[in-house]
């Protein structure tokens, strides 16, 4: 016998009706950014491995977390662990006119233990503004990511905010960081005492109890900013204070990457475990594209987890709808030549509709029709096709039924599918 596959550790297939509700989410995303001016922006799923080893040493991704290989020519890649470095590289290549405002939908590889709401290919909403220091673009970033959730029906999110100052501020918080935990290097957990020295703002994210427990009362990057460092945090908070958006300022958020400068954030779930409750965040990247080959150019984006994210809405039984529903399931027993053709043009119309196949019999097609989740069926037997019409029954309502003449059949679908009740209808006894 052949052997059975299954998809790989960490992966899953997305199947319907799920994968509706992933259509639903990205339109949601697409709507709320694309009315800021955000264009899609789709790059390769691997680069040279160099685009993403920018990304900092230290981190937990370029340490032992992409996957990457050799392809045929030799040439070093890697599968994309996240979703800015491959923007800012494009951004680099094609130099386009700044401010330049995107958005992806991507998948992202990440060789980790998987654990609920994070796989090893899990996939990202997102976007990037770069071109811009202006504080009030970190404003714009953070407002879009939150009215994105609020749009979705997720209310119970709270946002931490911080400040990771400029290049130089970090340098010299990151010295001193490094100072007070050699002092406590023996508090800290085993596995973070690797970073205590090269990699100090790494312990401060480290999710392990003890070392959380050993920090709590390290210094704090706030004290630390320039003046122009501090002015520019100050400008964000008064805007999000503006917009109404409530925020908490915690000055141990780090995030997991090395190209954070001035803001950064995250959005958490409250549905959801504090292990697994992260549902989006991002930052200001303003050494980015100089790191990567380009120009100084400052930038700042967010990445949304669709996996997280859904999560948190069945918490919240802020379940989204199916976008991939139908409106019509049209049923034929008289041969399948008035199924198929009034199939088509449904379609042509701009309504959702499909069809059963095979010549199976009324009640087999009706079963799939109910199964299909449509709203409305058109049913084609011996008496409609002799009388040119066609009957409309309302799968939602008890199967309420109503006729058409076959050639008004699109626009009273189009009629009753938009709630108006009043279509054109005529009784079968009138066309028979």
């Amino acid at each position: 016998m052949a052997e059975s596959f299954q998809a790989p550790k960490g992966t899953r297939d997305i199947l319907p009706p799920e994968s509706g509700r992933w259509q639903a989410l990205v339109a949601v995303f697409a709507g709320v950014v694309g009315r800021a001016g955000y264009g899609l922006i789709q790059s390769p799923l691997f680069e040279d491995i160099g685009v993403f080893q920018r990304l900092g040493e230290g981190t937990e991704v370029v340490r032992k977390e992409m996957y990457d290989f050799h392809d045929k020519g030799n040439r070093h890649l890697a599968l994309r662990p996240e979703g800015t470095a491959p923007v800012v590289r494009a951004f680099n290549q094609h130099r386009p006119t700044v401010p330049w405002k995107v958005w992806y939908l991507t998948p992202c590889f990440r060789y980790e233990e998987p654990q609920a709401g994070r796989f090893r290919q899990h996939h990202q909403v997102g976007l990037e503004a770069i071109g811009s220091p202006d504080p009030d673009l970190d404003v714009e970033v953070i407002a879009l990511q939150h009215d994105f959730y609020r749009a979705l029906g997720l209310n119970h999110l709270s946002l931490r905010l911080n400040s990771m100052g400029n290049p130089h501020d970090r340098r010299a918080y990151a010295q001193k960081l490094a100072a007070w935990l050699d002092r406590r290097r023996d508090h800290l957990d085993e596995a973070d005492r690797v970073n205590a020295a090269d990699h100090p703002l790494r312990v401060l994210d480290s999710k392990r109890e003890r070392t959380r427990v050993a920090v709590a009362d390290a210094p704090l990057i706030t004290d630390c900013l320039s003046e122009g460092a501090a002015t520019h945090f100050e400008r964000v908070q008064a805007g999000l204070d503006a917009l109404g958006i409530a925020y908490r300022i915690d000055p141990r958020l780090v995030r997991g990457l090395d190209y954070y400068t001035h803001s950064t954030w995250e959005f958490a779930a409250g549905n959801l475990a504090s292990a697994q409750n992260a549902v989006g965040g991002g930052g200001r990247y303003d050494g980015l594209a100089e790191a990567l080959g380009g120009k100084p150019t400052p930038g700042v984006g967010f990445g949304a987890g669709i996996e997280r994210i859904l999560m948190a809405a069945d918490a919240e039984n802020a379940l989204l709808g199916d976008a991939g529903g139908l409106d019509v399931f049209v049923v034929d027993v008289t041969g399948g030549d008035a199924g198929r053709d009034l199939t088509f043009e449904l379609r042509r119309n701009g309504i959702s509709a499909d069809r059963a196949f095979d010549n199976r019999s009324m009640k087999a097609q009706m079963k799939v029709a109910d199964r299909s989740g449509a709203r409305l069926a058109l049913l084609v037997g011996d008496d409609e096709l002799a009388s040119g019409s066609v009957t409309v029954r309302d799968l939602r309502s008890g199967g309420h039924q109503t006729a058409l003449t076959r050639g008004d059949a699109v626009a009273g679908v189009a009629e009753r599918l938009a709630g108006n009740e009043s279509m054109r209808t005529e009784s079968t006894e009138d066309l028979a």
